[in-house]
């Protein structure tokens, strides 16, 4: 749904951690349950604090 409108981008420096679908699903799934990153679901990664992508 949302993958036509992500950019493109070039494919420079370090490759990503997490695919961009994973962390807009776990931004969707935060907003919407307004739990604590600490408190995710283990699909989403693990939260590690202020350096959390979803913090």
């Amino acid at each position: 749904m949302l993958e036509p409108l992500l950019p493109k981008g070039a494919r420079e420096g370090r490759p990503p951690v997490w695919p961009r679908r994973q962390l807009i699903d776990g931004i969707r799934f935060r907003g919407r349950t307004g739990v604590p990153s600490r408190d995710m679901p283990s699909e989403y990664g693990p939260a590690v604090g202020p350096g959390d992508p979803l913090h």
